[in-house]
């Protein structure tokens, strides 16, 4: 797979349709609850930045939507997210079920508020 994307709209239009969509929504949620946040490529994959440190990144699969919010977003939301696959700072989100948007969404003001009270200027 490609990974020297240079926007996030390139690295979503290389999806299928039903997962370009998915993706747009986890990218959203994220907006939605980061306003601020700057977003980018890193490791191949959409990222996103707050106070200069990193916030989350997610990722697109062929069964999976993957979303890395470090481990203190995985930790602090263990129990939300125990019923997905996860592996440490990861968790996958399989395509074929309703993606937890709202879960994205209390993570990444998790993540905001953190970022904030560890690095602010």
């Amino acid at each position: 797979m490609k990974t020297d994307f240079k926007t996030v709209d390139e690295y979503i239009t290389t999806f299928p349709k039903e997962t370009q969509l998915i993706l747009e929504n986890v990218r959203a949620a994220i907006k939605n609850k980061a306003p601020k946040a700057i977003e980018s490529i890193a490791y191949g994959m959409p990222a996103y930045q707050t106070n200069g440190k990193p916030l989350v990144y997610f990722a697109g699969y062929k069964n999976h939507i993957g979303f890395y919010a470090t481990p203190t977003g995985h930790t602090e939301f263990a129990s939300e997210l125990s019923k997905y696959k996860q592996g440490k700072g990861s968790v996958q989100f399989p395509i074929d079920h309703p993606i937890p948007y709202w879960l994205i969404e209390q993570i990444v003001v998790f993540r905001v508020k953190e970022n904030e009270q560890k690095f602010k200027k």
